[in-house]
């Protein structure tokens, strides 16, 4: 029994040293690489850059009271199309009480005044046609009756001027109906009935009644970084996608670049612009969120790789074309490289369509999928 449980452990220990040698001469061999294989191909490449902003109307025109008051009625909403000297809000006059009690006495007094005019106007007269005065003080009774007749007639326009914000003559084109200016869109009307607005004057803007936009003339404001912003120019074309449409691509055209750049977090950018086209089927609401692709440089129909094949010696590119599959050998050439978009990349000479060459380093694959990327 000793010698079969002593002959067991030498037959073990026996095994354990075989696998020890087997093991480290497993790791002392050379690890045999395998590297995915990449095709030559046909293909566009281009060299652009993208600026992010937002899509608004060209001119947004801001609607402002004529006279201060309160909203007495609104009668436009934000999306309702206007022309101009379409009626959008009414204002009712607050009168000053001194200046209405000085309108109010003036109109008395015109009336006096003319009362006593018409009174002499129509004895003068009688006594003008029995010849009795000379037609020289008829004519100045008669100029003095026209005068207070129209001084009555000013008086009483103030008055309604200063307590209605109406006179007699100007009713239809009264300050206190608030029309646009501009055929467009209302994008706004930030007042509601009963709300007080100011007019516009030296010391202060005025109340804003309503926003108006033309949202057929429509730009893209975007913002581009320093390292880029050399590279465009006013009359490149862009192409324009918004959040809110994400299958519409329009078309645009740059039309302005700041001359001046501003630091936001750390980055130096300029504000730039571009007339959009809006297709006629397509409404755009001001303030979409957008992208902006600008195409730096084009190159249509060349030979393409990936650029992550490339290797470099100083100013010399090269890549490694495949010679054999099992086991993979490969051949180092020279090629001349042309434009870039980041991950693919023209080949200007050096390889044919019939190549392949070398990609990434295959890392813990498993068999199976080592035979799928030689085999592509």
């Amino acid at each position: 029994m000793k010698k079969i449980l002593k002959f067991a452990l030498l037959i073990i220990g026996a095994l354990l040293v075989i696998w020890t040698f087997w093991f480290l001469w497993q790791k002392s061999r050379p690890k045999v690489k395998k590297y995915t294989i990449e095709n030559v191909s046909i293909g566009s490449i281009d060299k652009k850059t993208v600026a992010t902003g937002e899509v608004d109307p060209r001119n947004e025109i801001l609607i402002k009271p004529q006279m201060s008051g309160i909203i007495a009625a609104v009668y436009k909403q934000a999306g309702d199309m206007v022309k101009a000297g379409d009626i959008i809000a009414k204002i009712k006059v607050i009168p000053d009480m001194v200046s209405l009690n000085a309108a109010e006495s003036r109109v008395t007094r015109a009336q006096i005044s003319f009362d006593q005019s018409k009174k002499n106007y129509e004895r003068d007269t009688k006594l003008f046609s029995d010849k009795v005065i000379s037609k020289e003080d008829f004519e100045k009774t008669e100029l003095q009756y026209h005068n207070d007749n129209e001084e009555l007639k000013s008086a009483k326009d103030n008055l309604s001027l200063t307590r209605d914000g109406i006179s007699t003559n100007s009713a239809a084109i009264s300050n206190t109906l608030v029309r646009s200016t501009i055929n467009g869109t209302i994008l706004d009307v930030p007042v509601k009935v009963g709300n007080s607005v100011i007019q516009s004057n030296n010391f202060n803007d005025g109340t804003t009644i309503a926003t108006v936009a033309n949202m057929s003339d429509m730009l893209f404001v975007g913002k581009l970084d320093e390292t880029e912003v050399g590279r465009i120019k006013v009359g490149m074309p862009m192409d324009i996608t918004i959040g809110a449409l994400q299958d519409q691509k329009l078309t645009a055209k740059l039309e302005y670049i700041s001359p001046k750049g501003k630091t936001e977090n750390g980055a130096i950018t300029f504000e730039m612009k571009a007339a959009v086209k809006i297709p006629k089927d397509i409404f755009i609401r001001a303030g979409y969120s957008a992208n902006a692709e600008i195409v730096f440089s084009k190159a249509e129909n060349v030979l393409t790789i990936p650029e992550s094949c490339i290797e470099f010696g100083g100013d010399t590119a090269f890549v490694y074309v495949l010679k054999t599959k099992e086991p993979q050998t490969f051949v180092k050439k020279q090629i001349k490289i042309g434009l870039s978009d980041g991950v693919k990349i023209e080949v200007k000479s050096g390889l044919t369509l019939k190549n392949k060459i070398r990609g990434a380093e295959i890392l813990d694959k498993k068999p199976e999928e080592v035979k799928k990327d030689n085999n592509n």
